[in-house]
């Protein structure tokens, strides 16, 4: 069976200390349960957020990160190698990010460098992908999607695979007033597991944990966790509410 697992993605939000009162207030409002907690923050509150977890004592509260290089060291000014992130504790990394391959131009081959980093240092990839409206308007928006998980992870073995989570992100219902209905979601997430299982076996496809990543929020996370092929959720906006983001995890259990 699939970990459920919420992950907050901050994006560039909140100062560390802010973080800090975050997690803080977050721990102090959830009981410790099945659910995993991802707490992705900005490079620069990786510190004081892996400490507000350690004294949190929630052993299923995790720490992850919004983005990685491949290359070990060098001089690639400006990014974070995967070693500076494991001094912090880091279990997570967002890889593929929509606003990542649109602001910055990430490519599905560099991304498969990054997945492939990841994994030679038992860091888990949680690996977005998603089509934009007029993807979905042409109605290409599966076979987009499947040509994303083709070209940056099929490479992979089962054993690897399987320690990959991956988010579905419909762009086109992201801050755009249009609205991704639950069967929409499901569709889309049945798609995912159903190109896993002729890529590699329905037991394997059944342990990857899908998440959804569509604006899921407070009001529909319960409607989209019943889903039978959502196992969570990568939370934007929702995850910096105390409120909301408790909620969220509560859906989850």
């Amino acid at each position: 069976m699939p970990q459920t697992i919420v992950a907050g993605n901050w994006k560039m939000n909140l100062t560390p200390n802010q973080g800090v009162t975050l997690i803080n207030e977050i721990a102090n409002a959830t009981p410790e349960q099945n659910v995993q907690v991802v707490f992705c923050t900005p490079f620069t509150h990786l510190a004081q957020a892996q400490q507000a977890i350690q004294a949190s004592g929630k052993s299923n509260f995790y720490l992850g990160a919004q983005n990685c290089y491949y290359q070990a060291s060098g001089a690639y000014t400006g990014e974070i190698s995967i070693s500076m992130l494991q001094e912090f504790g880091v279990s997570h990394v967002i890889i593929g990010h929509s606003e990542r391959r649109q602001y910055f131009n990430e490519s599905n081959e560099l991304l498969k460098l990054k997945v492939d980093a990841l994994l030679q240092n038992n860091i888990i990839p949680i690996f977005c992908c998603g089509e934009s409206l007029q993807v979905r308007e042409a109605n290409t928006q599966n076979s987009f999607v499947e040509n994303q998980l083709v070209e940056s992870i099929f490479h992979l073995d089962e054993t690897q695979i399987q320690k990959i989570v991956i988010a579905y992100e419909p762009i086109w219902a992201i801050g755009t007033g249009v609205t991704a209905s639950t069967q929409q979601a499901q569709e889309m997430h049945w798609h995912i597991r159903n190109v896993l299982a002729n890529k590699y076996s329905n037991l394997v496809a059944n342990n990857i944990s899908l998440l959804y990543g569509g604006s899921c929020n407070a009001a529909n996370a319960t409607e989209l966790f019943a889903l039978p092929d959502v196992n969570g959720g990568l939370i934007g906006g929702a995850a910096l509410k105390t409120a909301d983001f408790c909620a969220i995890i509560k859906a989850g259990n």
